[in-house]
């Protein structure tokens, strides 16, 4: 029997001039194991430089019990993946990722203690907070992303520190003085006006004060009272989703009076903004909270005039202060939080009014809407005229079948919940797949399937490919959890599951594969590979959710950008989704060529890369209506993806 270890959490530590300090990243682990009291970890400190002092230590991190070790004696999955990172007890299943990795934290305390209310509300509604990977979620993007490293430099080379805001703090201001929307926003905002009206009836029926030379109201102990508790409905509400509200919790009856009922939702009173998103203390607030206290306790920034830009953001630096647990947490990891105050912002000191150049760039392109009018063909058309086409490769095994029969159960897709007809169709998808990589392995080689789900792809290849190290990536929890049932029902050995967003694996491998990625996803799994000098095959899907981000621009290769506009590509990606067998056959013709296109782009792209690249259809071709596959393999090593 496999004998299992605890799991055990990875850590960075940042080196210069042979002093440690904590990336911002760790700094967010580290408060959330002290918010949740956790302790269901072994936790490694990091350092890249093995000559470095490790026998520094901080008081601070007692409580932890840290273990220090250097990247080279990382055991194998976790050294492939960007930190922090968890390894759990077999060894065999990674969670990397700084949103992946807090989640866990979380999932983690609430076993040990479900009456942890505060720490399982962090997960938000439905739990889905930071669930999301970075490409699909502003959020995510902005707590993983946005906020540390553009905070990380600023600290480490500001530039006129008195005079400019980093643009991501900028980006957050504006984010905090959005509307709030939350899922009972209709009854949450009702109580709020009744208890506004409660506090205009005491304030009339209060007694008057003869001594009182302005002649105000004055209340007794009662309505005075009655009257505080009418104030603060939102933190009330908030506090109240932590389980420490004292009782002070919003009424939970829907019953109201009839004047309250009447009131249209358009007329009720907003919501305050309390946290980082709305109403809740959430995650997001525990991976914001160390970013922002390490750059507002900057000796140049304490007092200066670019705070009077950030109040509602100082505003929300002090309410989280507010929250029971966070300023023992703070304490417990080094951080001690502060009163300060922004400077009143003089008529010399106007505040600075975030420009667009400066403001969340990346939302800008990632939402970036196109309008499309027409159809495809002046699109193919312009490109025929150019002497461009859609060209598929021949097959080289398009009878080539696993041995499905013979198979144990476990590695057969009817394993899963899906219908007899489904299963067949992903047998024969995975044929193809199974018979391109089997072509290109070789020995001793590593295979990564990316956006692996349940593991479909990945486990019949390690069940096929026995010298063959296997890696699956997939960001989805659930789905990477069926998988590490299967693998352990195969008693598969040459198998590793990591849950992560695909660009956070940077280990070495030697073929990438990914059934069906959606949309950039292909994009993204095609620059691991070329990045790594690594084959690749893929089968691309979503098209219509291609579009412009931070790290891809569409058309991909220089043929097609010297032709098509970024509208006219997109066209393209809108209209390969025609395919389903329900569309006439005519239209699913159109769609089958705008897929060719759209592929042919990215084999060019990749091709200027020293790639070999094919675009084939997978066979039999009903087998699924996204029945594309490209085939690329390295001519001249490892070297870059990107637009040429």
């Amino acid at each position: 029997m496999q004998e299992h270890q605890p799991e055990c959490l990875y850590l960075e530590l940042s080196s210069h001039n042979y002093q440690h300090s904590l990336p911002l990243h760790t700094s967010s682990a580290l408060f959330l194991l002290s918010y949740c009291e956790c302790t269901s970890f072994k936790v490694f400190l990091v350092s890249a430089k093995p000559d470095t002092d490790n026998s520094q230590s901080w008081s601070f991190l007692l409580f932890y019990h840290p273990l220090y070790c250097h990247i080279p004696d990382l055991p194998a999955l976790v050294r492939g993946c960007r930190l922090p990172a968890v390894l759990g007890e077999t060894g065999r299943y990674c969670r990397a990722g700084l949103a992946v990795v807090l989640r866990h934290i979380i999932n983690r305390t609430c076993e040990a203690d479900p009456s942890r209310m505060d720490a399982l509300s962090l997960l938000g509604f439905k739990k889905t907070c930071l669930k999301a990977c970075a490409e699909v979620s502003q959020w995510t993007r902005l707590c993983e992303l946005s906020i540390p490293s553009a905070v990380e430099a600023h600290l480490q080379q500001p530039t006129n520190p008195t005079q400019h805001l980093p643009p991501a703090l900028l980006s957050l201001e504006r984010r905090l003085g959005e509307p709030v929307k939350v899922h009972n926003d209709d009854k949450i905002r009702r109580q709020k006006l009744q208890d506004q009206q409660k506090k205009k009836n005491i304030q009339k029926t209060a007694s008057l004060d003869p001594r009182d030379p302005q002649g105000g109201p004055v209340m007794d102990d009662a309505q005075l009272q009655e009257f505080h508790s009418a104030n603060g409905l939102e933190l009330r509400a908030a506090l109240a989703k932590l389980s420490v509200s004292d009782g002070a919790v919003p009424p939970t009856t829907t019953r109201w009076c009839s004047d309250i009922r009447k009131v249209k939702t358009t007329v009720l009173p907003p919501l305050e903004h309390l946290f980082a998103e709305g109403l809740y203390f959430t995650l997001t607030d525990v991976v914001l909270l160390p970013c922002v206290h390490q750059y507002l306790v900057r000796p140049y920034i304490v007092g200066s005039a670019v705070l009077s830009q950030l109040p509602l953001l100082m505003r929300w630096y002090h309410r989280v202060q507010e929250v029971p647990g966070v300023l023992r947490a703070a304490e417990a990891c080094g951080m001690i939080l502060s009163s300060i105050q922004a400077p009143a912002a003089g008529p010399s000191t106007p505040a600075e009014e975030p420009q667009p150049s400066q403001v969340d760039k990346e939302s800008l392109v990632m939402t970036k809407e196109v309008h499309f009018v027409g159809g495809p063909r002046p699109t193919m058309t312009k490109l025929k005229e150019c002497g461009v086409e859609a060209v598929f490769s021949p097959h080289p095994c398009p009878s080539w079948t696993l041995p499905w029969d013979s198979l144990p159960a476990a590695v057969n897709p009817t394993e899963g919940k899906m219908s007899d007809v489904r299963a067949a169709r992903k047998r024969q998808q995975l044929n193809n797949l199974v018979a391109m990589v089997t072509e290109l392995a070789r020995p001793g080689q590593t295979v990564v399937d990316f956006c692996s789900g349940g593991g479909h792809v990945g486990i019949v290849l390690a069940h096929a490919l026995p010298d063959c190290e296997v890696i699956l990536i997939e960001n989805k929890e659930e789905s990477l959890q069926r998988a590490e049932q299967r693998c352990a029902e195969l008693g598969l050995t040459n198998i590793g599951l990591i849950q992560a967003n695909l660009d956070y694996f940077t280990g070495p491998f030697h073929i990438g594969v990914a059934l069906h990625a959606c949309g950039v996803a292909t994009d993204m799994v095609m620059e691991q590979c070329v990045q790594a000098g690594a084959g690749f095959v893929v089968s691309p899907c979503c098209y219509g959710f291609i579009q412009n981000t931070l790290k891809f621009t569409f058309p991909r290769s220089k043929m097609f950008l010297e032709t098509l506009s970024y509208k006219e590509h997109m066209i393209l990606c809108r209209f390969a989704d025609q395919t389903a067998v329900q569309l006439p056959p005519e239209r699913r013709l159109i769609g089958k060529q705008c897929m060719g296109l759209v592929d042919l782009d990215r084999a060019r792209a990749a091709e200027s890369r020293g790639y070999s690249v094919r675009v084939m259809t997978m066979e039999p071709d009903s087998c699924s209506p996204k029945n594309n596959m490209l085939v690329g393999v390295a001519r001249h090593g490892p070297g870059g993806y990107h637009d040429t």
